[in-house]
């Protein structure tokens, strides 16, 4: 086994791609594993994320005559983005993604979906035999059941996938604070997803009563 290591083992923007997998309401009816609204809010913060560092986004759904919509807190990030209707469960047998996918000429694929025991898994380890450097943000995908999405995601790293959550993401994308191209849109995702920390940065606005160009600029 190759364990993943090393500097070239980090994602950066330039090399990545992510594909947002059937984030629809027929899905979100029976997630378990998460708190739905938490897995909405996660997998929007990761879609918005992909555009502060200019990842190129694919979007795609399952029939989605049927199973609905993709949630517009991720289609209206590319408003003018068409999503891909497939009707098969595993994506990476869609040629239309994969193509698409391919045309980017980035290597790191990132991958989010529901549910992570079907349409997450299917194509992670496809494209994983294909010889893609896989990773999934687990905190923006969803199972059936908590067993379902723990024993996916132990089945994904045992196929040699890479996991981690949405913020660890775009924390690895942005890598330095000293680059402040992507700061203030990094900032503005705290604030709206990860309120924890988005609260701390106002909290410190208000005590050094300074205004968010300057702290933004300061490399917060």
């Amino acid at each position: 086994m190759s364990f993943r290591n090393g500097f070239d083992s980090l994602l950066r923007p330039e090399d990545s791609v992510l594909v947002m997998i059937d984030h629809q309401p027929f899905q979100l009816a029976n997630l378990n594993s998460h708190v739905p609204s938490v897995v909405v809010s996660n997998a929007a913060g990761l879609t918005k994320a992909a555009k502060a560092f200019r990842v190129p986004t694919i979007i795609t759904s399952v029939i989605a005559d049927r199973g609905g919509l993709v949630f517009p807190q991720i289609t209206d990030v590319f408003p003018d983005q068409e999503v891909i209707d497939r009707t098969t469960l595993n994506t990476w047998e869609d040629p239309k993604v994969v193509d698409v996918v391919k045309a980017t000429g980035r290597k790191q694929l990132i991958i989010a979906g529901l549910y992570t025991e079907i349409c997450v898994a299917m194509p992670v380890i496809h494209a994983l035999g294909d010889g893609w450097d896989v990773t999934v943000i687990t905190d923006a995908c969803g199972g059936v059941t908590t067993e379902a999405h723990e024993r996916a995601v132990q089945r994904m790293i045992a196929a040699g996938a890479n996991v981690m959550t949405w913020l660890a993401l775009a924390s690895e994308w942005q890598r330095d604070h000293a680059r402040t191209e992507h700061i203030e849109e990094f900032v503005q995702l705290l604030k709206e997803h990860e309120p924890g920390s988005g609260i701390a940065f106002l909290w410190e606005q208000q005590l050094l009563n300074t205004d968010v160009k300057s702290l933004e600029s300061s490399g917060f």
